[in-house]
């Protein structure tokens, strides 16, 4: 995956930098790349984008055709610059990197947690603010459920993880007596 990755950064890179210089622009390109990604991580689609058959001109159509957002000549462009580049796959990749990106630039990050247990808003919030004064950024949650960790929770912002599950704090334990 790191190679998508590295292949899909500058393509990011370059669609962060044409949306940047308006908050408003910069909005809407994250909501279309996301919409995209969505469209081109479809497995019929990738099945159909791949097809030796069609033509380039043929991919294009096919895919502007699945995009229910309307598409702006700059949008347009861009589907056509992955298309002919035999790049359009890596939509997923590309948003990914798109988001990381305008997170950074707005001093934000995602943060995803992962509950034993429902929590209620006033609890993700008491969280979040704890989470904020740490990592020092603004963070956006994303909230799941996950019966397996017993008890607590599981909290990822970019490559940190902070694990206070019960199933984490069991496997320390575990592998303290076995050494």
């Amino acid at each position: 995956m790191a190679e998508l990755s590295t292949i899909a950064r500058p393509y990011a890179e370059a669609l962060f930098a044409t949306a940047k210089g308006n908050q408003d622009a910069l909005a809407s390109w994250s909501g279309l790349v996301n919409e995209l990604a969505e469209v081109a991580s479809l497995d019929d689609v990738r099945e159909a984008l791949t097809d030796p058959r069609l033509s380039n001109d043929q991919r294009i159509e096919l895919f502007t055709g699945l995009i229910k957002s309307p598409l702006s000549d700059a949008a347009r462009n861009f589907i056509e610059l992955l298309v002919k580049n035999g790049r359009i796959l890596l939509l997923p990749q590309i948003a990914q990197q798109f988001d990381l990106l305008k997170n950074q630039f707005e001093g934000t990050a995602l943060a995803e947690i992962t509950s034993a247990f429902e929590l209620s808003d006033s609890q993700v919030q008491e969280l979040l603010t704890g989470l904020e004064k740490k990592f020092g950024l603004k963070l956006k949650p994303s909230v799941t459920v996950d019966s397996a960790l017993i008890g607590g929770v599981r909290v990822i912002v970019g490559d940190q993880v902070l694990d206070t599950s019960v199933q984490a704090q069991l496997a320390r334990m575990r592998d303290t007596l076995a050494a």
